[in-house]
This record gives C-alpha cells, structure tokens and sequence, in this order.
C-alpha cells in the first residue's frame, strides 16, 4: 500500500473514531456543568472583548443583544448549579451592564410600552432577576421590581397577550419571556404580586392557538393577538423553553404537540427540529438559517434547551450528541467552539441550551421518551465503514498471502 494511500486511509480512520466518541460520549448534564461549557463560554468572552456582537448585529437584528445576554443567561445557569457561583455573578452583572447599553438598546423603541418594546424588556427583566438568585443586590432588586411592575401593567392594559417587540409587530415567543421573567419575580420577591397577570395571560393565550397545530403562534396580530402566521419551529424552541417557569400544566399540554409535530430524522440519521410542522414546507429567513430538506440547525440547537427545561433528558442528549457529531467542534486547552468559530451567536446558544433548567418550578417529570441510543446505528455503521472501507485492499491482500493464494 503505498505512503500516500496509507496516510490517507489513518486519517479517515482517525476521523471515523472521533466521530464515534464524540457520538458516544455524554454531552449534557442534569445537575453539573456539561462538559466543555466553560471552554464555550471562555471563547465567547474572547469573542465579545473583540467586537463579535458589534459584528453580529449586521446579519441579525437582535445579534448584539442575544450574544450578550445568552453569555450572562449561561453563566446563571452554570452559578445555578453550583459551578464558581460569584464568578457566575460577575460575568451575568458584566453582560446586563452590556445589555442596557446605548448599543444595547439601539435596535429597539425607547417609546415602546414597555419601554424598547417586550423583547429587549422581557429578556433583560429574565436576566436580571437570574443574577438576583446568585447575588442579592438592593439597587438590582429595586430595579428587577420597578421593570416587573411595568411589564405587568403593560399586559394588564393590552387588548392582546402578546405585545409588539417592535412598533406594529407581535411574537408570542417574546411575550411568553417576559411572563416568564414575571414568574421569575414573583419567585424571588416572594410574593404573589404577578401572579395574577401572569395566570390571566395563560388563560388568554389559550385562546389564541394556532388552529392548525394547537401551538402558540409564530406572528400575530399586534392589536388582537390573531394568528397571522402559524407555529413556527424558531419560535416553538423559545416558546418551549420559557413555557416551562409560566406554567407547568400549560407546559406539559404544548410540549409533546411540538414534538410531535417538529422532531424529525432526516435521512434516519441523527435527530432534528424542522422549522414548519410535518406536512408544511416553507422558506427560511434570518431567524431559522437556510433550511436542510426543512431543518433548521438553529431551531435544533434552541430546542435542546426546551428538551432539557421539560426532562426530556434522552432527547435532550440525542440532540447535543448529535451537534457534538455534526458541529465540528474545535478544542483547545482554552476554549472551545463549534463550525470553526464562524457563527459566535451559534455558540451562545449552543451554550445556554445545554446548561438549560427550569427556574421557577421543581424538576418536572420526564414525559414519555421518543427517541432511545439506537438513533447512533445509522450513523456508527456509516462511521465504521468510513473507517475501515480503505484498509480493505491490504487486507484482502494479506488474507490472500497468508492462505497461499496468488492475487
């Protein structure tokens, strides 16, 4: 077998064995850090002192506010399950202060109500009161209650569930967040002040499903929350995350119609989330990424959090086995990053999903498992094959010699 053909033939089996341990070994984490978190978290601090969030905002409208905010949200996550709780606290307080930044608020409406509209407000009332579960701080504390209240007074005062994130637009995902950051309050200030917004919003919000998949919607109507464009899987994932800390029953009602109606396995290979229901094709946009005979890499990477928010611990560890296989994780004694480092928002939330917990409820039980390991097969026998089909010729050749017959 010549130099060449050899040196070829080790590199194909060194990949297939990669690829077979980072297929097998465990990638996430009930209730300790999932390995490498940290070393994501390190690149991304990295990334964001070298401008990667000014950069991201020309491909994404929120690209600056989601790498900020997903860095401190994962940080919480990782101070939540013990893991360096103060320096957790200082890295969540760092991305707040980067969140209420001019550059932070550029994109959205100061004049908004609630001000700079549900997004900016829910996903920073969500990060700000996570800190206070670390680290009680009195100035933070005012802060968390006084936003609180004005979140709540604006949904107690709109004719519809869902208020806009931006003049004349309305995403329930972004309404679902920032009632989850009102459960959130409550928790922490230990009392039931929101609780009534926070109940009446569900029992609103039950009346404005999408009729065709009994989801909440992806884009609704900003003055009566009707359905104008259906669920949505870049939403679902979000939606599915939060739902979990608003209301549990609600949560368990909506959570398997999404998986049933969104996981998929393309070509009997690893499991994924499709950006529109079985049965529907469409187009993708800046939210979903390009779509693979419908998957949305994005919308798989959101839904690990949601899987592992619900207890679906198998398909939670399906979907980060999974990325660890197709997401050409690169390691260093530093840090860590997947596709190469291209696409630091990816990581950001690659990151949060896999550290991703309920906050405001107890650890619900595991609904009934979809997917169990045999969905590695498929992809271990293509491994085997990529590993072993180039060292067949010397192979054969040494069978023949050894048993006297000429080739």
């Amino acid at each position: 077998m010549p130099v060449v053909r050899k040196v070829l033939a080790a590199l194909l089996t060194l990949v297939a064995v990669v690829g077979a341990v980072r297929l097998i070994a465990p990638a996430t984490s009930e209730d300790q850090e999932p390995p490498g978190v940290r070393l994501q978290l390190a690149f991304l601090r990295e990334r964001l002192e070298g401008g990667a969030d000014t950069e991201a905002q020309a491909p994404f409208p929120e690209g600056y506010y989601f790498l900020n905010v997903l860095y401190g949200l994962t940080w919480i996550e990782l101070g939540r399950r013990g893991v360096e709780p103060d320096r957790a606290a200082d890295e969540a307080a760092w991305a707040l202060s980067r969140v209420e930044s001019p550059a932070g608020r550029a994109p959205f409406d100061a004049s908004a109500i609630p001000a700079y509209g549900v997004f900016y407000a829910g996903w920073t009332n969500w990060l700000r009161g996570g800190l206070l579960t670390l680290r009680d701080d009195a100035g933070e504390r005012a802060r968390f209650e006084a936003d609180s209240r004005a979140l709540a007074a604006a949904f107690d005062a709109s004719p519809s569930p869902f208020l806009t994130a931006y003049p004349g637009q309305a995403w329930p995902c972004d309404s679902t967040v920032a009632i989850a950051s009102l459960r959130l309050a409550g928790t922490v200030t230990r009392t039931a002040e929101f609780a009534p917004t926070v109940d009446r919003w569900v029992t609103r919000a039950r009346g404005l499903l999408d009729p065709a998949t009994g989801l909440l919607p992806h884009y609704v109507d900003p003055v009566t929350g009707a359905v104008v464009d259906g669920a949505r899987g870049t939403s679902q994932a979000i939606i599915q995350r939060f739902l979990v800390d608003v209301d549990p029953v609600f949560a368990r009602e909506q959570y398997p119609r999404f998986r049933d109606g969104f996981l998929d396995r393309p070509l009997w290979l690893g499991p994924a989330i499709r950006e529109y229901p079985h049965g529907v094709d469409g187009a993708g946009d800046v939210d979903s990424g390009p779509l693979i005979r419908g998957i949305s890499l994005s919308t798989t990477v959101v839904a690990l959090g949601a899987a592992q928010a619900h207890g679906d611990h198998s398909l939670a560890a399906a979907l980060a086995g999974f990325g660890e296989f197709a997401g050409i994780p690169l390691t260093t004694f530093h840090t860590k990053r997947y596709a190469l480092g291209l696409v630091p928002i990816g990581d950001a939330f690659l990151a949060w999903s896999k550290t991703a917990r309920a906050w405001t409820t107890t650890p619900p039980s595991p609904p009934a498992a979809v997917i169990g390991a045999g969905w590695r097969v498929p992809l271990l026998v293509l491994l085997f094959l990529i590993g072993s089909l180039p060292w067949l010729p010397t192979i054969r050749r040494r069978w023949s010699t050894g048993n006297g017959v000429r080739s």
